[in-house]
């Protein structure tokens, strides 16, 4: 059981300093995400398969560790380990960039570092969300949710964009260089939070296994967290399987260079922008099931037209139709998100909270390194352009799971909130109302 103070008045201060927080990790992010595979691609020489044994490295640590962290999230005060694992990612990229300029950075050296941020990763992404709700009136839980993934997709734009701008013009070191800046900034910020966060108490039996039974058992008994988490695990793996190919298909296919496929990753995501503004207002809308089942359904089919982008088309026709295609995909992801992100946030009392979200990114997550490697043995096998098509279509079994699931049913989100738990967090007095 988590006891918490009440949320005070000056709420709103700390929440965007959680909010500036979480944009510079972002940047950083998606910095790392885009340099990653073109330096390996470029530097290291990668082929289809080790870009597939790169991103499932990259993911792997989900799989692995979330679940056993959601536990230690629940029992730590949560907005520390934030800090401590920025401040843990800031150290290695700057590592790696040190070994960058020395002429020492090779695949394993790559390998082994990117396992390295993903658990700090695994860290990070399962204690944000759980942080939110302590710093965030319940009723203001979806726009919270629309702001942070309206940031999100900011990164998307800014981050591919200048991390394919710093490694033309900068080359390697100074790119990892600004991604480590990002996670000191990020960590800065959230060590200027001021809203107190208790630690939590301890309540009954806190046997470690007997935890991460809990968080595991809240998501089965409770269909609506189930058909949350079939969402993603359907979707990610194949979402992870485009990208890797994607990069592939647009240096050695297409032959955009590094800038040309920033600008295409970045004009994408602003959909996403839209796709995040507008999940607040979803959010309160009374059809909440349908805009599910369209996001899932623009997600997917958007993804198949990334094949039909022939290597004869001059730069500039190819560049305006992938970033078309990753326009439509990102609203819908972002829109999505903040929906299924505040859904499991009304489904799950706070004391949990940690627990749950673990569960649920080591599925959701812990089927990425799956499409990873999948996507890079087909593109090997196949090529790029091929295996770009088949991971299209098979991504398409989500729109499947959303139509079929209790996704669909849902009218206004605000009546899928549990009744609170007698003297738990959710009985806590906020102060203050209005937007965020």
């Amino acid at each position: 059981m988590i006891a918490l103070a009440p949320v005070r008045q000056n709420w709103r201060r700390d929440f965007r300093l959680f909010w500036a927080a979480q944009g510079a990790s972002v940047m950083g992010d998606q910095i790392r995400e885009f340099a990653v595979p073109l330096i390996a691609i470029t530097a290291l020489n990668a082929s289809a398969i080790d870009l597939g044994v790169l991103g499932a490295a990259q993911w792997l640590p989900f799989l692995l560790f979330a679940l056993p962290l959601g536990v230690v999230i629940d029992r730590r005060r949560r907005r520390r380990l934030l800090l401590a694992s920025e401040t843990g990612r800031a150290v290695i990229t700057a590592a790696l960039a040190v070994a960058a300029a020395a002429g020492l950075l090779g695949f394993p050296l790559l390998l082994v570092a990117v396992v390295a941020l993903g658990f700090l990763t695994v860290v990070y992404e399962v204690g944000y969300q759980s942080a939110i709700p302590a710093l965030v009136p319940r009723e203001q839980l979806g726009g919270a949710n629309s702001r942070i993934q309206a940031t999100a997709a900011v990164g998307e734009i800014g981050g591919p964009g200048l991390g394919g701008l710093l490694l033309q013009l900068l080359g390697i070191p100074l790119t990892l260089a600004a991604n480590a800046a990002s996670h000191l900034v990020s960590a800065l910020a959230l060590g200027l939070i001021r809203t107190p966060e208790p630690l939590p108490t301890a309540e009954g039996e806190r046997s470690f296994l007997g935890e991460l039974r809990d968080g595991a058992r809240h998501v089965l008994r409770d269909r609506y967290l189930l058909a949350n988490v079939g969402f993603s695990a359907l979707y990610n793996p194949f979402a992870q399987w485009i990208t890797i190919l994607l990069a592939l298909y647009a240096v050695t296919a297409l032959g955009l260079d590094a800038a040309q496929l920033g600008i295409v990753f970045s004009a994408g995501a602003v959909g996403a922008v839209a796709g995040a503004a507008a999940g607040g207002r979803a959010s309160r809308g009374s059809h909440v099931g349908r805009i599910l089942v369209l996001c899932a359904t623009a997600e997917c089919a958007a993804l198949l037209f990334i094949p039909l982008v022939d290597p004869a088309w001059n730069h500039t026709a190819a560049i305006g139709v992938l970033a078309g295609v990753m326009a439509v995909n990102g609203a819908g992801t972002a829109l999505s998100n903040v929906l299924l992100i505040t859904v499991r946030q009304l489904r799950t009392p706070d004391s949990i909270l940690g627990r749950v979200n673990a569960t649920m990114r080591t599925v959701t997550y812990g089927t990425i390194p799956l499409g990873a490697l999948a996507g890079g043995v087909v593109g090997d096998w196949l090529g790029a352009r091929a295996g770009l098509a088949v991971g299209a279509v098979l991504c398409l079994g989500t729109v499947i799971w959303v139509a079929l699931s209790p996704l669909r049913t849902i009218g206004r989100i605000a009546e899928l909130e549990k009744p609170p738990a007698r003297g738990g967090f959710d009985q806590q007095i906020y102060c203050g109302d209005g937007e965020i």
